[in-house]
């Protein structure tokens, strides 16, 4: 197996029709510049906190991605925009080069705006004409390279919006990014525990699985069995009425609900409730990208971390599931829900259950945190150059979430898809639901 087939061995069947292919990357990369349409000029270049990065920065690194890892290698006669971007826009490719330091990325008043978009129209002009030779003898791995790129562009909008969110929600102001619709309401959803059997089972990604989906990332793979009791999985995510019971029964003073670096970490930064969340007058409100907001009841709880996922699941006498019984429990449902493309982008309320439909939930509104650590599956190859270090470097010390979130584009999430993310962070839009063993 050679180094591109492991990190995109499940995309050797991609159509190689140019014209769509072409048009997905014009639809992606303009999504990119319609994120950003709601900002001011003041908005692109601010970096809050260590852990997020300037609007700017991902439009220019997205295209510093298209450029470093499809236009010098294979487009003839390539010519660079500017090659201090090799410096600038490289995230954490350390076979490429060296990169700016990632808390200092919000320091840097050049590249002007206006220049990273000369920038990005630079390299779109570039990948058109390399996509519209069709007969490059490279051209399977340049369809390879191209989708990976697209997805990665959509993981950075994701980025974009949690970090437009937590940059927002720093300025005392509160400034709305956007007016957007409201989202619906409904009535409370009576959790109720769905059993599933266990037994050996397969996971991972397999080409002529779930509705034929065609890309995958690398850490999705192999396809392995593994061995898992019978278990129960809860109807829905944990809501923010029953988050607030775990804060109101004193959760955050109890040491003995918390694992020991959860329990140094709110001691240290002070946490008595879920990121953006402020009592006023007795009521929670918290920060959406609509501006400040009651929280809604019967939404899943958004922005708790592993640790607080964890407490609360040991409090209410349960567990979260691991990644084998989420996948597994989700494999044959349909992907649909919440996703940025409904536009709210923030957790709504659970509608109506459908009589075949058991879990609801389970794709967009909040990524769940799951109880495995982002580790590799049994036969996982880590390849070899910069293509390598997208996944693979950074299986240590992370736990695993699926099934994405409001912010998610829908044509990018698979029951197989992993998301990982420290246990401490949670400016992520990042919830739970429970499991526990069969009774």
């Amino acid at each position: 197996m050679t180094a591109n087939n492991v990190i995109l061995e499940n995309t050797a069947l991609f159509s190689a029709d140019h014209t769509a292919l072409k048009k997905k990357y014009v639809r992606i990369r303009q999504q990119s510049e319609n994120i950003c349409q709601p900002l001011e000029i003041e908005d692109y270049g601010i970096q809050t906190v260590p852990e997020t990065s300037p609007p700017k920065w991902h439009l220019a690194h997205t295209s510093w991605f298209f450029e470093t890892m499809l236009l010098k290698p294979f487009l003839e006669g390539y010519e660079i925009f500017d090659s201090l971007f090799s410096h600038l826009f490289n995230s954490y490719y350390d076979t490429i080069g060296t990169y700016h330091p990632r808390p200092e990325r919000g320091l840097l008043s050049r590249p002007t705006v206006a220049e990273v978009y000369q920038y990005r129209a630079h390299i779109d002009t570039q990948m058109s004409k390399l996509l519209n030779q069709a007969d490059h003898h490279e051209r399977n791995e340049i369809i390879r390279r191209t989708t990976l790129g697209l997805n990665h562009e959509q993981q950075h909008q994701e980025l974009m919006l949690t970090d437009i969110k937590y940059n927002f929600a720093y300025n005392p102001l509160r400034p709305a990014y956007l007016e957007m619709p409201p989202p619906p309401t409904a009535n409370k959803q009576v959790l109720q525990w769905h059993t599933f059997e266990g037994g050996v089972k397969n996971i991972g990604f397999h080409v002529d699985e779930f509705g034929g989906n065609e890309f995958s990332y690398d850490n999705e793979s192999p396809r392995h069995r593994v061995y898992i009791d019978d278990f129960q999985l809860a109807s829905r995510p944990v809501t923010n009425a029953e988050y607030i019971e775990f804060i109101d029964a004193d959760a955050y003073r109890d040491p003995d609900l918390w694992l020991s670096e959860a329990w140094k970490t709110i001691q240290q930064n002070h946490w008595q409730a879920p990121l953006y969340w402020e009592k006023v007058d007795d009521v929670w409100w918290h920060m959406t990208l609509t501006g400040m907001c009651p929280v809604d009841l019967q939404a899943p709880v958004c922005h708790v971390s592993h640790f607080e996922a964890s407490a609360y699941a040991r409090w209410a006498g349960k567990r979260l599931p691991s990644e084998a019984e989420w996948e597994i429990a989700s494999e044959n449902l349909p992907i649909t829900g919440n996703f940025s493309d409904q536009g709210y982008l923030q957790p709504v309320a659970a509608q109506k259950k459908q009589s075949d439909q058991p879990l609801l939930q389970m794709y967009g509104d909040v990524w769940e945190w799951t109880q495995s650590p982002y580790t590799s599956y049994p036969g996982y190859q880590q390849a070899h150059g910069p293509l390598g270090e997208y996944n693979g470097k950074f299986m240590s010390s992370q736990m695993v979430l699926r099934g994405g979130s409001c912010a998610t584009s829908n044509d990018h999430i698979r029951p197989t898809y992993r998301n990982f993310f420290y246990p401490h962070e949670r400016w992520q839009f990042s919830g739970f639901r429970l499991a526990q063993e069969l009774t």
